[in-house]
């Protein structure tokens, strides 16, 4: 079976990781604090706090905002269920926004109808979430815009997108958001095993974070209420927090994933351009590139007519085709807090037409060749 993604891990990698299990930390060492200054370089961004998850980041960013009980979270249907569920586990409650059909995106058109609507209705978000699906940045300009004009705050779901850049900016940077979340599952462009990392240019966010990522408890004595007369085994717990801690292994797999990162999205690209061409003739719909935006291709999404029935086919094939993504608002718990089909309709034209093909730094040309013969089968028979 040909995979949709997976990971790609060289002897550095694992040379990285064995001089961790070799040292005196597997965690809370000084792997850790390597991988977020690497990520704070790539991105530009004033401060990295490294997770144990892409969801972990989400829910400390959306903490670090304040966000709780009676509060309001937009994001859009088309993602995975985490990008909507991080509101639940602050007790917000969720919304969602429709996506531009043609980039699979956060269309800032509905978000601007949305917005207005809200206004008027007294009833604003307090965070909105666009989601950088495939690897494409959302029109952050048009969202950030619109964000600061109701005094809404903004964390960019950039899961698919370490190492894209929007407008020549490396996506991370938090030009037009208060936060970024980046994803390091796997299936993702580089990988720590599971992991993630939320950047701010804020350090009164990061402080935040910093604090919910491992139980709210801090040795920083300027944070502390009564540390004059103690000694240096004193920690205070000051907020609610979680462990979500980043271990040192998975973090010099990272730091180390880091040094190919290029290498691995110029590699999607090459393969992305391939399909491109030997797809033209095809009776599908391919994926669209903004000018704004570099891509990391995590996913190369195609929409074709009869899903099932190709998607059964090219499994049959042995390829390993995927869908991203059910629409958050139609599983079952969400259909029980009202949302049902016909809410969204572009993302659920999406969804009803869409197949991610393989696609990953490992995917041969050999692989590929046989990934596009057997749609041409499975769309022609």
């Amino acid at each position: 079976m040909i995979p949709y993604g997976r990971q790609d891990i060289s002897e550095d990698d694992i040379r990285a990781v064995e001089a961790v299990l070799r040292s005196d930390f597997l965690t809370q060492g000084p792997a850790v604090p390597g991988f977020e200054d690497a990520i704070a370089r790539r991105t530009g961004a004033t401060h990295a706090v490294a997770v144990n998850s892409a969801t972990s980041a989400l829910h400390i960013a959306c903490m670090a905002l304040g966000v709780g009980p009676g509060d309001l979270l937009w994001t859009v249907p088309n993602t995975f269920v985490a990008s909507a569920n991080v509101g639940l586990y602050c007790g917000a409650d969720v919304d969602f926004v429709d996506i531009d059909p043609d980039t699979y995106l956060m269309c800032p058109k509905a978000l601007a109808e949305k917005l207005a609507q809200a206004a008027q209705a007294g009833r604003l978000p307090k965070v909105i979430i666009p989601v950088h699906y495939a690897g494409q940045t959302a029109d952050m300009a048009a969202i950030g815009a619109l964000a600061r004009a109701h005094g809404v705050r903004v964390i960019e779901d950039a899961s698919h997108s370490i190492g894209a850049s929007y407008r020549g900016a490396a996506v991370g940077g938090c030009a037009h958001s208060d936060i970024t979340v980046f994803s390091f599952h796997p299936v993702k462009i580089i990988t720590t095993a599971e992991g993630g990392c939320a950047t701010t240019n804020d350090a009164e966010l990061a402080r935040r974070m910093v604090l919910a990522r491992s139980h709210g408890v801090t040795r920083d004595t300027a944070q502390m209420q009564n540390a004059d007369d103690q000694g240096a085994w004193y920690y205070e717990q000051i907020a609610l927090g979680y462990n979500y801690r980043m271990t040192d292994m998975q973090a010099a797999l990272g730091l180390s994933q880091m040094a190919r990162l290029d290498d691995f999205i110029a590699r999607r690209h090459i393969l992305a351009r391939r399909y491109d061409l030997l797809l033209q003739d095809l009776p599908l719909v391919r994926p669209v590139q903004s000018p704004d935006s570099y891509s990391a291709l995590h996913l190369y999404p195609v929409q074709v007519q009869d899903r099932a029935r190709v998607f059964a086919a090219l499994r049959t094939d042995g390829i390993g085709v995927n869908v991203h993504y059910i629409p958050v608002h139609t599983h079952p718990f969400w259909r029980a807090k009202g949302f049902d089909w016909g809410m969204f309709p572009v993302a659920e034209a999406f969804y009803h037409r869409a197949i991610s093909l393989p696609l990953h730094s490992r995917l041969s040309e050999a692989d590929q060749d046989q990934v596009v013969g057997a749609l041409t089968r499975a769309l022609t028979a």
